[in-house]
């Protein structure tokens, strides 16, 4: 009995220091007033069956750096042969022109850096598809920097109680669509690899009479973010100039 309850106790101790020293994810989203709970990596597994959630699986709360890795689509986790995005088995419906809002974990001070939000539609199932090296994600919300040096992934989202709230575009077309929210923290980006990109995705149904979508701006990941991608390699301490947000411009759909 005193060897399991110290192995259980070890266990335990383990898992705390883990969250304790960690990074982060999203691990709650809202929307009007329903909760949806995010994947939670270091629960979910040992739950037999797995609970359903509509955030595709993380291994962790660490962060991909090598962004030539399929990886950095989905925060990589392989399932079935699936790497990088294993279809979630849930979705969430959501009107077009709605808020969506997302609870992250404590996240730590030193990790400054920007909030950034894509969107990918869905041609099939969203719960057995997998985007692969497709250009097929659009950014419709950014946060980096603001002119008084204040940063998204820090001091703003602290500001708003660990959570991130973005709108989607209110005349995109209906359908299936992944969203691929990601903080990139910064604080060891002089050099590449450096940047640490957190990406979580999450599948939604999105209503509404919309009929835009865009036409152009698509991108790929991995593919959007390279070693000399504006805003990927940068002296967060040294530089006091306006960040250079990775990635498209913002596609707002006539919004």
């Amino acid at each position: 009995m005193f060897v399991k309850l110290l192995s259980l106790t070890t266990a335990l101790a383990s898992l705390a220091f883990r969250e304790v020293s960690a990074h982060g994810y999203v691990q709650d989203v809202v929307i009007g007033s329903t909760h949806y709970t995010g994947y939670l990596p270091y629960t979910d597994p040992y739950y037999n069956p797995p609970p359903e959630r509509i955030i595709r699986k993380i291994p962790g709360n660490g962060p991909v750096t090598d962004l030539s890795l399929i990886d950095v689509q989905c925060n990589g986790y392989s399932d079935g042969g699936v790497i990088g995005s294993a279809p979630a088995p849930l979705f969430a419906t959501v009107a077009a022109g709605s808020q969506v809002n997302l609870n992250w974990t404590t996240w730590p001070d030193s990790h400054i850096g920007p909030m950034i939000t894509y969107l990918a539609q869905a041609p099939s199932d969203i719960t057995q598809w997998s985007p692969g090296n497709g250009a097929v994600w659009f950014k419709i919300a950014e946060a980096g920097k603001t002119t008084d040096g204040k940063w998204a992934a820090t001091d703003i989202l602290t500001a708003n109680d660990s959570i991130y709230t973005f709108t989607i575009p209110k005349n995109l077309k209906a359908g299936q669509y992944i969203v691929r929210h990601e903080i990139i923290a910064l604080h060891a980006a002089w050099t590449y690899p450096g940047a640490q990109v957190y990406p979580s995705c999450i599948q939604i149904q999105v209503t509404g009479s919309g009929t835009a979508f865009p036409t152009s701006g698509l991108v790929s990941f991995p593919g959007t973010y390279t070693a000399t991608t504006p805003g990927i390699v940068y002296d967060a301490y040294q530089n006091t100039s306006a960040y250079p947000i990775p990635g498209p411009a913002v596609w707002t759909g006539g919004n």
